[in-house]
């Protein structure tokens, strides 16, 4: 299963998305949708997993939740959007992990600064796909794209689409 991860539209969603995930199975949202369309637009597109976020309003929340525990191809995943980083873990996050178990994969947004980590202490991968939206201070609007097979992370693909506002 292939799937395209992103985070921190704001309102703005970049129609090189469409073009970067054409091949995948599944679109995960990490939150800060901004404007419901683009839940719309994207719903449309692909099958679509997401979670809200801070400046997410009350139709968002209405239809993501603040955490998203699922599984695919035997890899269990956890989705929430404000999650700090491995080793500072947000209150509500490190709550999260210690009553439910930490997944396999874990994914978050919000700070706008990609990452891919393993984190030591709840062994976990941890996925935080940048921003893709115009709205922030990060100077490169970032994707990722990755597969799931048999219970294993695969051929992870860090897209990187230009400056903001481009």
């Amino acid at each position: 299963m292939k799937i395209g991860l992103l985070s921190d539209t704001h309102s703005v969603l970049d129609k090189r998305v469409f073009e970067y995930f054409k091949d995948v199975d599944e679109i995960w949202h990490a939150g800060d949708v901004g404007d419901p369309i683009i839940i719309d637009q994207l719903e449309e597109f692909k099958p679509l997993v997401g979670v809200y976020g801070n400046i997410d309003d009350t139709e968002v929340r209405q239809r993501f939740p603040e955490f998203q525990r699922f599984e695919r191809e035997g890899v269990a995943v956890l989705m929430t959007h404000i999650a700090g980083k491995p080793g500072k873990y947000s209150t509500p996050l490190l709550a999260e992990l210690k009553q439910n178990g930490a997944p396999k994969l874990f994914i978050c947004g919000h700070s706008h600064i990609l990452l891919v980590k393993f984190d030591p202490r709840f062994k976990m991968l941890w996925l935080n796909p940048g921003a893709c939206g115009n709205h922030g201070f990060h100077s490169m609007k970032t994707l990722l794209r990755f597969d799931l097979n048999n219970g294993e992370i695969k051929n992870m693909e860090v897209i990187e689409m230009g400056g903001r506002g481009k």
